[in-house]
């Protein structure tokens, strides 16, 4: 009895050990990382207000945040990022379902996506300037081309890529139609349609921070762009640091939970 509670703890504390490992590396990195950043900056290569060090970069950071102004810009941008990538998300989710489905789409709709996916997102942005001018729905439409392409791409590639064996499985046992589609088809196409919704989420937010340099209204881009104007490099350097936190913390709560429970539902995960 002592025995199998001693391997009992044994083995609880090798696995807490084999997950505190990457921590400690990260914090070790992210350590040496800021240590050689402030190393360069007080070479005094650059003056301070182009390169300024983490410790000025940080009290800006605070200072922004308490005055509020930084909350406030990122909850504009925000704003911004879940209208226009719901937009996209709809109509990709159509457009890709149809491309996949029929061929006289994937013929002429999905040869016409597949070439404006090769074109960055910030070219859109002159032609909204004209369309629409420096407005708030410019912003939301260079969003939404941002998004969309990656969309739809995903879940054409899900649905096209549903292993033949499932469906001749699943028709054996005599489902068809909707129960097809969405007990077979969507599940195993769960994996490419999420890895477009993704990269959708990225391309939809860089595209965001393009438009806003061009629109004067506080937010995050905006908040980029008042830095660079007043040559403030801290300002420049904090508004990337919550540009990225953000990004992390949007990948981290919502598409990598449901990716890590897709893999775990397809036994992919590592032990």
């Amino acid at each position: 009895m002592a025995k199998a509670a001693n391997a009992e703890s044994a083995l609880r504390l090798r696995v807490s050990s084999a997950a505190l490992i990457p921590w400690v590396r990260r914090i070790v990195f992210y350590a040496l990382l800021l240590a050689l950043w402030q190393l360069v900056a007080n070479t005094g290569i650059w003056p301070d207000y182009l390169f300024p060090g983490p410790l000025a970069v940080a009290h800006t950071l605070v200072t922004g945040l308490q005055s509020g102004q930084f909350l406030q810009a990122a909850r504009v941008s925000l704003q911004r990022l879940v209208l226009g990538y719901s937009i996209s998300l709809l109509i990709g989710l159509v457009l890709g379902l149809l491309i996949a489905r029929y061929r006289i789409f994937e013929e002429t709709v999905g040869s016409l996506i597949l070439g404006l996916q090769a074109l960055p997102s910030v070219c859109w942005l002159p032609l909204a300037i004209l369309w629409l001018g420096l407005s708030e729905q410019a912003i939301i439409f260079v969003v939404v081309m941002g998004a969309l392409f990656s969309i739809t791409l995903g879940v054409d590639a899900g649905i096209k890529n549903t292993p033949p064996i499932y469906l001749k499985a699943a028709r054996t046992l005599g489902t068809k139609g909707l129960a097809l589609s969405t007990q077979v088809v969507l599940p195993a196409a769960l994996p490419a349609i999420l890895n477009g919704l993704k990269q959708g989420w990225t391309f939809a937010w860089r595209s965001l921070m393009a438009g806003e340099l061009l629109f004067f209204t506080l937010s995050l881009g905006n908040l980029l762009q008042n830095g660079r104007d007043l040559n403030d490099a801290s300002q420049v350097m904090a508004v990337m640091v919550l540009i990225i936190v953000i990004g992390v913390a949007i990948d981290s709560l919502i598409f990598a939970s449901i990716e890590r429970r897709v893999r775990e539902r397809w036994g992919l995960v590592r032990l």
